[in-house]
């Protein structure tokens, strides 16, 4: 199946944070979309030595300012290198790159009406910011009425929608002005609900995706998954490079199945990645495991599952508010 690029237009801009060793950001996304037929063009937010979960980490210095993204942008325009099927961008640590990023974008969309903008608007997690919180506001009204698709967790769409987002009700309610502030595609990558019945047991997690259609109706979706007890860094850049190809391979208006084959491939790369760290721990000393460091995910190691997107978990449609 192709979706609106087409196998021949797959393009992708990737705007997000580079580490040299690992794999989150455009180390999380690029292989991924690679493996799923896509061109991908990466700039790099940041560069970092690594990600910083580990005890050292250097390059802090080397930050892409939006003087910096101006002048790649001429670049490209320059040499007629500057029309793309998507862009998608991840970790922005400050107002003035960000608010860089949603002109760049607006005149790309100028250049390409049909280009799709997937946005994962990184803002925290687990109640925690990790840039300041001012972008909240730059991402309410500059980033989300250009964006088609985003990606939140739950901590950012409390942030972006004032909600609580601590039942099933108020969550679509928070997704609902988000749709109201302009994407058409919502997904909700990973809640824990609180109400009777949902994961009562605590060992599932909750995505719930909502997808806007041209006649005004909206298809919600929720899949329930299993929680994987165990810190990792990238999962979210890695769904968010993934729900991007395949809603292209599936069709836009089919974000519940694009949501099935991405969380499914997320659960193969972490169960893989496990699976290598525990063959890892009796020499970890010997092949530069940092202790107590979250382990890096093993996407080489799960080449056949990303191209294959097989589907272990399954949506279940939810009624519209």
């Amino acid at each position: 199946m192709t979706g609106s690029g087409g196998a021949r237009g797959r393009r992708v801009l990737s705007i997000q944070s580079h580490v040299v060793s690992g794999c989150v950001g455009n180390k999380a996304a690029v292989f991924p979309l690679q493996l799923l037929g896509f061109e991908v063009d990466p700039v790099n937010s940041v560069q970092f030595s690594n990600h910083t979960g580990y005890p050292v980490v250097t390059g802090k210095d080397q930050i892409l300012r939006s003087e910096n993204l101006k002048s790649l942008m001429e670049g490209l325009a320059a040499n007629h290198l500057n029309k793309y099927s998507h862009v998608l961008t991840g970790y922005i640590g400050s107002e003035s790159f960000l608010n860089q990023v949603s002109h760049e974008i607006s005149q790309l969309k100028l250049i390409n009406p049909s280009l799709l903008y997937h946005c994962d608007p990184v803002l925290g997690d687990n109640g925690l910011f990790y840039v300041p919180e001012s972008l909240v506001q730059v991402y309410r009204d500059q980033v989300l009425p250009i964006a088609d698709a985003i990606t939140p967790n739950d901590f950012e769409l409390r942030q972006l929608s004032g909600e609580p987002c601590d039942t099933l009700e108020n969550t679509l309610v928070a997704i609902d002005k988000l749709h109201s502030m302009g994407p058409k595609t919502i997904v909700l990558s990973s809640i824990a609900l609180n109400d009777e019945g949902d994961n009562d047991d605590g060992n599932n997690l909750t995505l719930i995706c909502s997808c806007k259609l041209n006649d005004g109706n909206i298809n919600r979706a929720r899949l329930d998954f299993p929680r994987i007890d165990a810190p990792f860094t990238g999962t979210g850049d890695l769904f968010s490079a993934l729900f991007l190809a395949w809603c292209d391979i599936c069709g836009t208006s089919n974000c519940g199945e694009a949501c099935e084959r991405a969380v499914s491939t997320i659960h193969k790369v972490l169960t893989t990645t496990m699976q290598h760290q525990s063959e890892q721990i009796p020499n970890s000393h010997h092949n530069g495991a940092c202790k107590g460091v979250p382990p890096e995910l093993k996407l080489i190691a799960s080449k056949s599952f990303i191209e294959k997107g097989e589907k272990l978990f399954r949506t279940t449609m939810l009624k519209t508010l």
